[in-house]
């Protein structure tokens, strides 16, 4: 049987509904009604710096809640006030006080859902509790979703606003830009490389008024600068580094607003899932604001959340900038300075991608793979079963930035297994950190543990092994062959209009610095950025993933110098070079692929003598045969050529004919008349003919 019942309230209105409930379920039992104020004091400097509750504050409470008491249940009813930083352990600790067979509660929580710090009461209350605890829905309508905007889903969502929303936005974007002189950038002088000191600052002048102009311009136009700034092919070497600079500048989501979002994407309320969320952002960014958070396991994470409104805006700035490089891309003065659609190409690609926390979940996971050889090096564990496209939950990496690992043994193999890790990633695997500054590298369990997978990169196969040969070149000093293997990997090799003698003398400046480096010397990452340069110069394109290469191995240089500054990273590079060379020749010399290349040499002999033999006519079978694919429509244009040309000449040597005997008084009268009509018809015939083709 209930004999007594205990019910928390804060006295708002939600808490009052769960009073009334425990009410009547006091009166259908005739059980004592224990009705529990928690006061929490202030604790702005944490919970030990919280200042006491003044005794009138308590009195008032409790005066209050007698009534309330009184009025309930009368003579049943009994008055508690606890004074305690944690309102669940306090309920928890009365209901024991008191001998409680249930306790009730809202589910709303007390003092609504706003405090993270403190968790969820009702959930710990139902956990803690030695008995029966009853969570009653005080608001069923409110309850689960704050008052926020519903973010905007699907690609065309910058479609679906006002035109003159949209209006509004071009205005201003163009506003800005002449504000900023960006005007001056699109004229020929601006693409040119700058040759004095004084073309070169003023180069650097207009890159300055381009990173002030996104900067105004808001979040979004922040992160594709930042974005840019990773692509030297695009940009010319003073706008990436100004553009590097930039840096996200957004206002905070209100807990509300984190709220929403979280519980559209678990579909269940964050309490459910979550014990507590730091109500202060680790950081809050253009597309996403992130929290440290603990799951009621009490595992320690962090939490990705989306901007509601991160998609919508994002698109509707993607959407103009869209339609002005669709209206630019034949103007020869904009193409001078920037490839316009190549560039929003890019930006939309790498926003699409930075949008979906899936993407960064599945990177996560690749990457865990690449870094299994290496025990120094890992990846956060990445909660799959809480994360969606809008949520990210992964392990909180406690540690703190590379530079303060201590020194010892696990920091220099940590430098040297990240170093190597990244050869592996680009030459092996293809598959890298695109963004590897010390922000997202920390030490923690005497591990590096890499952050923030929005930005990877992929390279090709076909380009790993061109790369590979690329070195090998170096070490030889081939300069032709090395001019080849770059346009390789350009895939402009067949191109006429490059001026291969500037091109190899350029490739040799760089040749001659490295040319006394054995392959164990040669370092990756400046060879890279050095041929993007000059490859820059030369109008040749190469590849992408490329070009980031060069840059991240450069950082990843600085922060494995910093790890351990006696490290050779020649030695590393070479090392790692030669193992997978070796590695190669392993695979190759095996029995089981010797097996496999000895039986396919083997079919393809025997076909070949089959195919001699039919063609010598020693075996039945079809006979060779050459068929010109293509052809087609030079024979219908070399059979119409030839059909005009006979008209022609048979119309003017009739019409000739017609003439000469006209004059002649030895020719009867119908000969020339005759003649003529022939030729008019033949070059009727001509003209039908040429009309009819020209439509």
């Amino acid at each position: 049987m209930v004999s007594r019942i205990l019910v928390a309230t804060d006295q708002s209105a939600t808490a009052t509904q769960a009073v009334e409930w425990a009410a009547t379920m006091a009166e259908r039992y005739q059980a004592e009604l224990v009705v529990l104020q928690v006061i929490v004091p202030d604790a702005d400097g944490g919970v030990e710096e919280a200042r006491p509750v003044e005794p009138q504050v308590t009195g008032q409470a409790a005066r209050s809640l007698e009534e309330l008491a009184a009025r309930l249940a009368g003579a049943r009813g009994k008055a508690r006030v606890a004074v305690d930083p944690d309102p669940a352990r306090a309920i928890v600790d009365v209901a024991d006080q008191e001998h409680v067979d249930v306790v009730v509660v809202g589910n709303v929580g007390m003092s609504g859902r706003k405090k993270f710090l403190l968790g969820n009461v009702p959930n710990r209350v139902s956990h803690m509790a030695r008995c029966s605890v009853i969570i009653v829905n005080t608001d069923p309508s409110q309850a689960f979703r704050a008052e926020v905007a519903a973010p905007a889903q699907g690609d065309g969502a910058a479609a679906e606003l006002p035109a003159g929303h949209l209006l509004k936005r071009a205005t201003r974007i163009g506003r800005v830009m002449s504000k900023y002189g960006v005007r001056e950038l699109f004229q020929p002088s601006a693409a040119a490389d700058p040759t004095t000191a004084e073309e070169e600052e003023t180069g650097r002048a207009r890159a300055r008024q381009l990173r002030a102009a996104m900067d105004e311009l808001g979040p979004t136009f922040a992160k594709l600068g930042q974005i840019l700034s990773t692509r030297p092919d695009l940009l010319p070497p003073a706008f990436v580094e100004e553009l590097a600079t930039l840096q996200d500048r957004v206002t905070p989501l209100s807990e509300e607003e984190v709220v929403s979002v979280m519980e559209e994407e678990l579909g269940v309320p964050w309490e459910d899932v979550f014990a507590s969320i730091d109500p202060e952002p680790l950081a809050a960014g253009t597309i996403a604001q992130v929290h440290r958070a603990t799951l009621e396991t009490g595992d320690r994470v962090v939490v990705k959340v989306q901007r509601p409104t991160a998609r919508r805006d994002i698109m509707e700035d993607l959407g103009l900038l869209e339609l002005f490089a669709e209206k630019t891309k034949d103007r020869p003065a904009f193409r001078q300075v920037f490839d316009m659609p190549a560039i929003i190409e890019h930006l939309s690609a790498s926003l699409r991608r930075e949008l979906d926390f899936r993407q960064e979940a599945h990177n996560i996971e690749r990457m865990r793979q690449v870094l299994e050889p290496y025990p120094r090096l890992d990846v956060p564990y990445v909660y799959h079963e809480y994360s969606s496209a809008r949520l990210l939950v992964m392990q909180e990496v406690q540690g703190g930035p590379i530079k303060d690992a201590p020194l010892g043994t696990a920091r220099t193999e940590a430098a040297r297994q990240l170093l190597e890790s990244y050869y592996r990633q680009i030459l092996t695997d293809g598959f890298f950190h695109a963004d590897p500054h010390p922000g997202n590298l920390m030490w923690w369990n005497d591990r590096i543990y890499f952050l923030d997978f929005g930005m990877v990169g992929e390279v090709e196969a076909d380009v790993r092994e061109l790369l590979l040969l690329l070195i090998m070149a170096f070490a030889q000093s081939d300069l032709h062959f090395l001019a080849d293997i770059t346009l390789m990997l350009a895939g402009e090799d067949q191109r006429g209009d490059i001026d291969m003698t500037a091109f190899e003398n350029d490739l040799e400046v760089v040749l001659k610095k490295y040319r006394h480096l054995s392959l164990r010397e040669i370092q990756l990452g400046p060879i890279l950025q050095e041929m993007t340069e000059i490859s820059i110069r030369h109008d040749i394109r190469l590849p992408t993933s490329l070009m980031l290469t060069g840059k991240e191995l450069a950082q990843m240089q600085l922060a494995t110098a910093e790890l351990d500054p006696e490290l050779d990273p020649f030695a590393v590079a070479g090392q790692f070079v030669v193992k997978r060379l070796t590695g190669q020749i392993r695979d190759r010399v095996s029995p089981q692929h010797l097996f496999y290349e000895a039986q396919k040499l083997r079919v393809r002999f025997g076909r070949m003598i089959e195919a001699v033999e039919r063609l010598a006519g020693a075996r039945p079978g079809p006979k060779l045969q050459v068929l010109f694919r293509g052809t087609e429509r030079l024979e219908d244009t070399i059979r119409r050529t030839g059909r005009r040309l006979a008209l022609a000449i048979a119309g003017a040597s009739a019409f000739v004919g017609s003439a000469i005997t006209a004059i002649s008084g030895n020719v009867a009268t119908w000969v020339p008349i005759t003649m003529g009509s022939v030729a008019g018809v033949l070059l009727a015939g001509l003209l039908a003919d040429l009309l009819r083709r020209s439509r």
